[in-house]
């Protein structure tokens, strides 16, 4: 059996085109041009139609970089980069909506917290799209999932003090 240590950074780098897909949107509220809602009032305002495609373009062109590094250490065969970064930042953005429609039908307020499915939401429409390709287990899928949870209380509260994003979840 290999090092657990070893084993942690092959899942944070197979996931991680869509941590990067699941950051990109709240950098689009910075543009100036059309930013219109996906469907405001199944989604919510703050759910744009240039958000998913930031964060589709950011999943695939991160694994198109990733496909050109050749690291040894990879969980899947890059040769269809496209399509896993489409599974990847695609599933990402999905999950994510998904997410913000079960708040929306539990009548949950915009940018109320729902812990844990603000942290994991991403992560379950990536793995949802991808996760079989990389042959993970259920030990993997656990793992994925907590050092996601932790990571994102984290990064979310960062983006908030550094003003990028509106709430710290």
């Amino acid at each position: 059996m290999s090092d657990p240590w070893v084993r942690l950074l092959q899942l944070a780098y197979f996931m991680l085109p869509a941590y990067c897909a699941n950051m990109a949107p709240p950098f689009t509220r910075y543009w100036r041009g059309w930013n219109r809602p996906v469907h405001e009032r199944l989604l919510g305002s703050h759910k744009t139609v240039l958000g998913v495609l930031a964060g589709v373009a950011t999943g695939v062109l991160v694994t198109g970089m990733q496909s050109r590094i050749h690291a040894p250490w990879s969980l899947v065969d890059y040769r269809h980069w496209l399509l896993l970064g489409l599974g990847l930042g695609g599933g990402a953005m999905l999950g994510d909506m998904l997410k913000s429609l079960i708040k929306r039908m539990l009548h949950i307020r915009p940018g109320t917290r729902w812990i844990p499915f603000d942290q994991l939401d991403f992560v379950a429409g990536a793995l949802a799209l991808t996760g079989t390709c990389a042959g993970l287990g259920a030990t993997d899928v656990a793992a994925i999932a907590a050092v996601t949870f932790v990571g994102d209380l984290a990064l979310n509260q960062l983006s908030y003090r550094l003003g990028i994003k509106d709430s710290p979840w």
